[in-house]
Protein backbone atom coordinates (compact mmCIF):
# COMPACT_ATOMS: atom_id res chain seq x y z
CA UNK A 1 0.00 0.00 0.00
CA UNK A 2 1.43 3.42 -0.92
CA UNK A 3 2.40 5.58 1.97
CA UNK A 4 0.81 9.15 1.03
CA UNK A 5 3.56 11.95 2.32
CA UNK A 6 1.43 15.14 1.43
CA UNK A 7 2.48 17.47 3.17
CA UNK A 8 5.26 16.28 5.34
CA UNK A 9 8.90 17.77 5.18
CA UNK A 10 11.57 14.75 4.73
CA UNK A 11 15.66 15.95 5.32
CA UNK A 12 17.58 13.03 3.60
CA UNK A 13 21.81 13.30 4.38
CA UNK A 14 24.15 12.29 1.27
CA UNK A 15 21.32 12.68 -0.95
CA UNK A 16 23.34 13.26 -3.86
CA UNK A 17 23.33 9.61 -4.94
CA UNK A 18 22.89 5.86 -4.51
CA UNK A 19 20.24 5.43 -1.78
CA UNK A 20 20.07 8.85 -1.20
CA UNK A 21 18.93 10.33 -4.30
CA UNK A 22 16.81 7.21 -4.86
CA UNK A 23 15.04 8.23 -1.40
CA UNK A 24 14.69 11.96 -2.40
CA UNK A 25 12.69 10.86 -5.68
CA UNK A 26 10.32 7.91 -4.03
CA UNK A 27 9.60 10.21 -1.28
CA UNK A 28 9.14 13.14 -3.30
CA UNK A 29 6.50 10.97 -5.26
CA UNK A 30 4.58 9.90 -2.11
CA UNK A 31 4.08 13.68 -1.98
CA UNK A 32 6.82 15.19 0.36
CA UNK A 33 8.43 18.16 0.09
CA UNK A 34 12.21 16.89 0.41
CA UNK A 35 15.76 18.81 1.24
CA UNK A 36 18.59 17.32 0.03
CA UNK A 37 21.77 17.58 2.48
CA UNK A 38 24.94 15.98 1.25
CA UNK A 39 28.42 18.14 0.71
CA UNK A 40 28.31 18.41 -3.14
CA UNK A 41 26.12 21.79 -3.08
CA UNK A 42 26.26 21.66 -7.22
CA UNK A 43 24.81 18.09 -7.43
CA UNK A 44 22.16 17.95 -5.04
CA UNK A 45 20.76 21.57 -6.82
CA UNK A 46 21.11 19.54 -10.11
CA UNK A 47 18.92 16.72 -8.32
CA UNK A 48 16.44 19.27 -6.20
CA UNK A 49 15.59 20.93 -9.94
CA UNK A 50 15.12 18.11 -11.50
CA UNK A 51 12.05 16.68 -8.57
CA UNK A 52 11.03 19.98 -8.77
CA UNK A 53 7.87 20.00 -5.98
CA UNK A 54 9.32 22.41 -3.41
CA UNK A 55 12.92 20.06 -2.87
CA UNK A 56 15.43 22.15 -1.17
CA UNK A 57 19.26 21.45 -1.61
CA UNK A 58 21.90 22.34 1.47
CA UNK A 59 24.98 21.86 1.00
CA UNK A 60 25.62 20.20 4.45
CA UNK A 61 28.69 18.28 6.02
CA UNK A 62 27.11 16.25 8.72
CA UNK A 63 30.59 15.29 10.10
CA UNK A 64 30.62 19.07 11.17
CA UNK A 65 27.76 19.77 14.20
CA UNK A 66 27.69 23.51 13.09
CA UNK A 67 27.14 22.63 9.52
CA UNK A 68 24.49 20.21 10.53
CA UNK A 69 22.77 23.05 13.05
CA UNK A 70 22.92 25.44 10.73
CA UNK A 71 20.96 23.06 7.73
CA UNK A 72 18.77 22.35 10.47
CA UNK A 73 17.85 25.68 11.22
CA UNK A 74 17.70 26.40 7.34
CA UNK A 75 14.81 23.73 6.81
CA UNK A 76 12.83 25.34 9.66
CA UNK A 77 12.83 28.81 8.15
CA UNK A 78 11.96 28.04 4.44
CA UNK A 79 9.57 24.72 5.21
CA UNK A 80 8.51 25.64 8.95
CA UNK A 81 9.45 22.38 10.52
CA UNK A 82 10.52 18.53 10.18
CA UNK A 83 8.67 15.46 9.42
CA UNK A 84 10.78 12.75 8.89
CA UNK A 85 15.09 12.37 8.84
CA UNK A 86 16.67 9.67 6.83
CA UNK A 87 20.71 9.80 8.15
CA UNK A 88 21.81 8.24 4.99
CA UNK A 89 25.66 9.66 4.46
CA UNK A 90 27.66 7.18 4.85
CA UNK A 91 31.74 6.00 3.54
CA UNK A 92 33.15 2.93 3.18
CA UNK A 93 36.80 4.14 3.32
CA UNK A 94 39.51 3.64 4.57
CA UNK A 95 39.39 0.05 3.23
CA UNK A 96 42.57 -1.72 4.53
CA UNK A 97 43.91 -3.68 7.01
CA UNK A 98 44.21 -1.68 11.04
CA UNK A 99 47.53 -1.09 11.18
CA UNK A 100 48.07 -0.33 7.60
CA UNK A 101 45.26 2.51 7.35
CA UNK A 102 46.02 6.03 8.15
CA UNK A 103 44.44 7.42 11.61
CA UNK A 104 42.80 10.71 9.83
CA UNK A 105 41.21 9.20 7.82
CA UNK A 106 39.65 6.68 10.44
CA UNK A 107 38.38 9.11 12.07
CA UNK A 108 37.11 10.62 9.43
CA UNK A 109 34.69 7.64 8.93
CA UNK A 110 33.80 7.80 12.54
CA UNK A 111 33.05 11.31 11.76
CA UNK A 112 30.31 10.71 9.20
CA UNK A 113 29.14 7.64 9.87
CA UNK A 114 28.26 7.78 13.34
CA UNK A 115 29.14 11.35 14.58
CA UNK A 116 26.90 12.83 11.82
CA UNK A 117 24.05 10.67 12.62
CA UNK A 118 23.89 11.75 16.35
CA UNK A 119 24.56 15.60 14.99
CA UNK A 120 21.60 14.78 12.91
CA UNK A 121 19.17 13.41 15.52
CA UNK A 122 20.52 15.91 18.18
CA UNK A 123 19.35 18.79 16.24
CA UNK A 124 16.23 17.18 14.91
CA UNK A 125 14.66 15.97 17.80
CA UNK A 126 13.72 19.02 19.64
CA UNK A 127 11.80 19.50 16.33
CA UNK A 128 9.74 16.86 16.53
CA UNK A 129 9.70 16.12 20.16
CA UNK A 130 5.67 15.67 21.00
CA UNK A 131 4.62 16.56 17.86
CA UNK A 132 5.69 13.49 16.00
CA UNK A 133 8.16 12.42 13.43
CA UNK A 134 10.15 9.81 12.26
CA UNK A 135 13.99 9.00 12.02
CA UNK A 136 16.01 6.36 9.88
CA UNK A 137 19.30 5.71 10.00
CA UNK A 138 20.67 3.66 7.42
CA UNK A 139 22.91 0.62 8.52
CA UNK A 140 24.29 -1.93 7.33
CA UNK A 141 25.49 -5.88 7.75
CA UNK A 142 28.82 -4.75 9.07
CA UNK A 143 26.76 -3.14 11.97
CA UNK A 144 26.65 -6.51 12.99
CA UNK A 145 29.37 -8.72 11.43
CA UNK A 146 32.72 -8.29 11.26
CA UNK A 147 34.72 -7.93 7.82
CA UNK A 148 38.69 -7.56 6.87
CA UNK A 149 39.52 -4.46 5.87
CA UNK A 150 36.70 -2.75 7.18
CA UNK A 151 37.02 -1.73 10.35
CA UNK A 152 36.37 1.38 10.36
CA UNK A 153 32.88 1.42 8.69
CA UNK A 154 31.51 -1.68 11.08
CA UNK A 155 32.98 0.04 13.82
CA UNK A 156 31.41 3.34 13.24
CA UNK A 157 27.72 1.51 11.61
CA UNK A 158 27.80 -0.74 15.05
CA UNK A 159 27.90 3.20 16.82
CA UNK A 160 24.97 4.25 14.69
CA UNK A 161 22.84 0.86 15.14
CA UNK A 162 23.52 1.52 18.97
CA UNK A 163 22.76 5.46 19.31
CA UNK A 164 19.51 4.63 17.27
CA UNK A 165 18.22 2.01 19.70
CA UNK A 166 19.42 4.39 22.33
CA UNK A 167 17.44 7.33 20.56
CA UNK A 168 14.17 5.43 20.67
CA UNK A 169 14.68 4.44 24.28
CA UNK A 170 14.69 8.33 24.68
CA UNK A 171 12.41 9.93 22.65
CA UNK A 172 9.73 6.92 21.77
CA UNK A 173 7.85 7.95 24.80
CA UNK A 174 7.55 11.60 23.46
CA UNK A 175 6.17 9.88 19.92
CA UNK A 176 9.31 9.89 17.75
CA UNK A 177 9.54 6.80 15.74
CA UNK A 178 12.87 5.85 15.62
CA UNK A 179 14.71 2.97 13.48
CA UNK A 180 17.10 1.94 11.99
CA UNK A 181 17.10 -0.09 8.34
CA UNK A 182 19.95 -2.24 6.89
CA UNK A 183 19.42 -2.60 2.76
CA UNK A 184 21.86 -5.52 2.26
CA UNK A 185 24.07 -4.57 -0.96
CA UNK A 186 23.30 -1.99 -3.35
CA UNK A 187 24.21 -1.20 -7.08
CA UNK A 188 25.66 2.35 -5.88
CA UNK A 189 29.13 3.62 -6.27
CA UNK A 190 30.25 1.79 -2.97
CA UNK A 191 30.03 -1.22 -4.38
CA UNK A 192 32.29 -0.49 -7.41
CA UNK A 193 34.68 0.94 -4.59
CA UNK A 194 34.22 -2.42 -2.53
CA UNK A 195 35.16 -4.53 -5.81
CA UNK A 196 38.07 -2.22 -6.85
CA UNK A 197 39.85 -3.20 -3.15
CA UNK A 198 39.55 -6.90 -3.87
CA UNK A 199 39.58 -6.83 -0.36
CA UNK A 200 37.24 -9.74 1.84
CA UNK A 201 33.95 -11.51 0.08
CA UNK A 202 32.03 -9.10 -0.38
CA UNK A 203 34.66 -7.48 -2.92
CA UNK A 204 34.35 -10.64 -4.50
CA UNK A 205 30.37 -10.27 -5.58
CA UNK A 206 28.92 -10.73 -8.56
CA UNK A 207 27.47 -6.73 -9.24
CA UNK A 208 24.42 -8.82 -10.34
CA UNK A 209 23.41 -9.85 -7.23
CA UNK A 210 22.69 -6.24 -5.58
CA UNK A 211 19.56 -4.52 -5.55
CA UNK A 212 18.71 -1.33 -6.71
CA UNK A 213 19.05 1.72 -4.79
CA UNK A 214 15.08 2.49 -5.10
CA UNK A 215 14.50 -0.57 -3.31
CA UNK A 216 15.79 0.32 0.19
CA UNK A 217 14.23 3.79 -0.63
CA UNK A 218 10.72 2.07 -0.66
CA UNK A 219 11.46 0.68 2.07
CA UNK A 220 11.64 3.64 4.27
CA UNK A 221 8.75 4.92 2.72
CA UNK A 222 6.76 2.11 4.07
CA UNK A 223 8.36 2.32 7.27
CA UNK A 224 7.13 5.60 7.29
CA UNK A 225 3.61 4.44 7.47
CA UNK A 226 1.74 2.32 9.46
CA UNK A 227 3.94 -1.00 8.15
CA UNK A 228 7.07 1.01 10.39
CA UNK A 229 5.59 0.32 13.82
CA UNK A 230 5.86 -2.82 14.45
CA UNK A 231 9.71 -1.65 13.93
CA UNK A 232 10.30 0.99 16.46
CA UNK A 233 13.70 1.01 17.97
CA UNK A 234 14.80 -1.96 15.83
CA UNK A 235 16.61 -2.54 12.35
CA UNK A 236 14.57 -3.34 9.21
CA UNK A 237 16.76 -5.68 7.25
CA UNK A 238 15.87 -5.43 3.35
CA UNK A 239 17.20 -8.98 3.51
CA UNK A 240 13.85 -10.71 4.84
CA UNK A 241 11.81 -12.37 2.58
CA UNK A 242 8.75 -11.31 4.33
CA UNK A 243 9.46 -7.66 4.70
CA UNK A 244 10.30 -7.46 0.76
CA UNK A 245 6.98 -8.89 0.30
CA UNK A 246 5.18 -6.56 2.69
CA UNK A 247 6.92 -3.30 0.98
CA UNK A 248 5.85 -4.91 -2.46
CA UNK A 249 9.34 -5.56 -3.98
CA UNK A 250 8.60 -9.22 -4.52
CA UNK A 251 5.70 -10.75 -5.51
Amino acid sequence: MQVSMDGKVVAITGASRGIGAASARVFADAGARVVLLARSGDEIAALARDIGRGALAIECDVGDEASVSVAMAQIVDTCGGLNVLIGNAGVIDPIGRICDVAPEDWSRAVDINLKGVFYGMRAAIPLMRGRGGTIITVSSGAAHNPLEGWSAYCASKAGAAMLTRAAHLEEGSSGLRIMGMSPGTVATDMQVRIKASGINPVSQLDPSVHIPADWPARLMLWMCGKGGDDWLGQEVSLRDEAVRRAVGLVA
